[in-house]
């Protein structure tokens, strides 16, 4: 049981079904879906279509997503709605324009997004209620205001002067100048019509007529190589795949394939699941051999991990006995490794949700720009803010993640879903750039290893081997960060929390949905 002397959040516990996401108002919104009757699909595209409003900085229509679908008694099925390239836009382009990498606000940086030809394909085939009333309260908070949050305001202000230099993103981003304050109230009308048009027309008023001819003007205007057929082809872009797993503890960890970094975190898993991790282990052993197998499975992403038509092996040999074995035999539990070299640029901004419905339907849905506000360059005519995905393409004509025509770049959201005996027992998911992968890992083998519940695996303080540094939250004592050191650990306490994360754990015995979402963020899980 949680200590009832040191501050926490409890879970959230509910009969029937769950929603959990980073801001209240999107969980309110997919809340009363479910009310209503609304299936899982329904209430996630309900809370991800108010986040694509309210956490304007974290996600939005001219993003990408991805997810993982679980009907009730059924294989989870994954969908990818990452975008593609321009068809003109190689790396021999881009090195003739100057070019040696790819900045954030670069239009190169924009790839055509995928989120809305995801959410019109999950919508389709598995959605109840009509995208009108999905959208209702989108609309409403996009047309006539809402209050910015304190999260979400603290981050706004610290992207106020990047906003400034694009004169669409001050005009809809910025009041006076400044990003607004803890309970202005903000709103984008042209966002609610674009809502209301993809309501009515589906993914076709996206990606054809007025508003692609805008968007492709937009960037176009800065340099970029985007056409109407690059953004007509996009309206069908998101696929669906075959998820990939492995066992964990005697569960089954199911991730997307490449190109997304789901295949990371799974290698950690691996790795970690050589070495007993019992509740009393010491948490500066827990948090070293969780850093260098960190280190090990990110080492092999950077490498190798891309657009699954251009992966240089196949998943199975990254995730085969023999390659865990290898990797393993790496691992000193004496002494950190040398420092992995990191060469992507960092992701920090993106959401997650997930929502179990009445009939045991599952979701677990994740919907991003990439950095803060994405590329910062919002058409003014359309109202779109465009992600900044591209950005991490390489600029190396060999290397598999090299930008190419129609190619889609390696991404580091990734939703997770936790199965047991063919049944699923948890959508989850952790915010937090390239921590995602390990994020997954720690928050699974807290649950699985320590015996917490899901809130307190949520809650529990967070660690991230990265760029040579280990990064820790305020909340490591002081013996833990001195051993640490003492293992040859680079130590930086951070100042910002290390990522955020959200779950919904389905117990199988009771039929009690237990929610959980971090405090780190705005967010909360509900249910009913």
């Amino acid at each position: 049981m949680r200590d009832l002397f040191r501050p926490g959040r409890s879970p959230m516990l509910a009969p029937n079904a769950a929603i959990a996401t980073s801001h209240p108002l999107s969980t309110s919104a997919g809340l009363q879906v479910l009310r209503e009757g609304g299936n899982a699909v329904d209430a996630a595209l309900a809370a991800v279509a108010v986040q694509a409003v309210v956490d304007t900085h974290m996600t939005g229509i001219g993003g990408d997503c991805f997810a993982l679908y679980a009907p009730a008694g059924g294989e989870v099925v994954a969908i990818n709605g990452s975008g593609r390239a321009p068809a003109g836009a190689t790396v021999a382009r881009l090195r003739e324009l100057g070019l040696t990498e790819i900045a954030q606000t670069s239009p190169h940086a924009v790839t055509v997004p995928g989120a809305i030809s995801a959410w019109m394909k999950l919508h389709g085939d598995h959605g109840s209620l009509p995208l009108d009333r999905l959208f209702r309260d989108a609309i409403h908070y996009a047309e006539n205001g809402y209050p910015v949050s304190p999260r979400v305001a603290h981050d706004w202000a610290c992207q106020a002067e990047l906003l400034a230099k694009d004169e669409g993103a001050a005009q809809f981003l910025l009041k006076d100048g400044r990003a607004p304050r803890v309970g202005e109230t903000h709103a984008q009308p042209k966002l609610g019509a674009r809502l209301r048009e993809i309501a009515q027309h589906g993914a076709r008023a996206f990606y054809t007529g007025a508003v692609a001819e805008s968007m492709v003007a937009r960037l176009r205007a800065l340099g970029g190589l985007h056409t109407l057929d690059d953004f007509a082809a996009g309206m069908d872009s998101a696929i669906y795949c075959t998820p990939i797993s492995t066992g964990y503890r005697g569960y089954e960890v199911v991730e997307c394939p490449p190109n997304g970094q789901g295949v990371a975190a799974l290698m950690i898993m691996n790795i970690l699941g050589g070495f007993e991790l019992p509740a009393s282990m010491p948490l500066a052993e827990r948090i070293h051999l969780h850093a260098e197998a960190t280190k090990l499975a990110y080492h092999h992403r950077d490498a190798l991990i891309a657009d699954p038509a251009h992966l240089p092996h196949p998943v199975e040999t990254l995730l085969s006995d023999e390659t865990t074995a290898i990797l393993r035999r790496r691992l000193s539990r004496e002494r950190a490794g040398v420092a992995t070299l990191w060469h992507e640029p960092e992701h920090q901004d993106t959401i997650y949700l997930c929502v179990v419905d009445r009939d045991g339907n599952a979701i677990s849905f994740i919907n991003s720009i990439f950095h803060a506000f994405g590329s910062t360059r919002l058409d003014p005519v359309s109202g779109v803010l465009l992600h900044s995905r591209g950005a991490s393409f390489r600029l190396i004509e060999d290397h598999p993640n090299a930008i190419a025509p129609g190619k889609r770049p390696m991404h580091t959201i990734i939703p997770g879903m936790l199965r047991k005996d063919g049944r699923t027992v948890m959508p989850f998911g952790v915010m937090g750039g390239h921590y995602q992968a390990a994020g997954h890992a720690a928050f699974l083998s807290g649950m699985l290893d320590q015996g917490l519940d899901v809130q307190e695996a949520i809650d529990a303080p967070r660690a991230f081997s990265f760029d040579g540094m280990l990064e820790v939250e305020p909340t490591v004592d002081t013996g833990t960060l001195e051993r640490l050191t003492a293992l040859g650990h680079r130590v930086e306490i951070v100042g910002s929390p290390i990522g955020g994360a959200q779950a919904i754990w389905i117990d199988q015995a009771t039929g009690t949905l237990w929610g959980g979402s971090d405090p780190r963020k705005d967010g909360m899980a509900l249910g009913y």
